[in-house]
């Protein structure tokens, strides 16, 4: 798997060398609003990009979420890659959010399969199923089967994964990103129950989402 950098994703330093040298150039020939606002940008893209360190929760078996945001839908719906019913929790991430993705759970990519879409708001139910998407199918302890799917939103147009089928990643490490807001849908097997609920926000590879109950 391709490791992203830490502190900033590589994926970003191409928009801010761009956006710094912009705003230099219109520096040195005087022009200051325009200065003003390149560096502006410059520094918004910086904090769009940034990949922070995180710590994960006590509990060595809890879900972590997979994305910083807001829990925008808890239900049970059918996988799309498995077609199974089971209990899906998706994440929302807008523009001011930390756009790294991290694993949800210890174990092996079984699968990784990119979807091609539409460019629908990510926070509607139909970008699920209509939008560019990138699906991961990773296999935990015992064999269980979650599945994690990259949506691209309205502005988004990159979607971006690390991993490939075969790597074996810890729970809370990097798999990937997308650029300018997007939404992130976590699909779990039978018996995980929820300990987040709707509007609640979230931090990737920090926040329990859920918890295995029962045998």
């Amino acid at each position: 798997m391709l490791k992203p950098s830490v502190g900033i994703a590589l994926e970003g330093v191409p928009y801010i060398v761009i956006a710094a040298f912009t705003t230099l150039v219109f520096a040195v020939i005087g022009c200051w609003p325009m200065a003003i606002l390149c560096l502006a940008l410059t520094l918004f893209i910086g904090h769009f990009f940034r990949d922070p360190e995180r710590v994960g929760p006590e509990d060595a078996e809890a879900v972590c979420s997979p994305a910083d945001g807001k829990v925008i839908k808890i239900a049970r719906e059918t996988d799309p890659v498995t077609g199974e019913e089971r209990q899906v929790i998706a994440v929302f991430m807008n523009v001011f959010n930390v756009h790294v993705n991290r694993m949800p759970v210890s174990g092996k990519v079984e699968l990784v399969r990119y979807i091609p879409g539409k460019f629908f708001n990510a926070s509607f139910d139909k970008a699920s199923k209509d939008n560019e998407r990138n699906a991961l199918v990773i296999t935990g302890k015992g064999n269980q089967r979650f599945t994690v799917i990259q949506i691209a939103g309205l502005i988004a147009r990159r979607i971006v994964c690390w991993a490939e089928p075969g790597d074996k990643l810890k729970r809370g490490e990097r798999f990937g990103l997308i650029k300018f807001g997007s939404r992130v849908d976590l699909y779990m097997p039978d018996g995980y129950v929820p300990l987040v609920g709707v509007g609640q926000k979230v931090v990737a590879g920090e926040t329990a989402l859920a918890e295995k109950r029962g045998a």
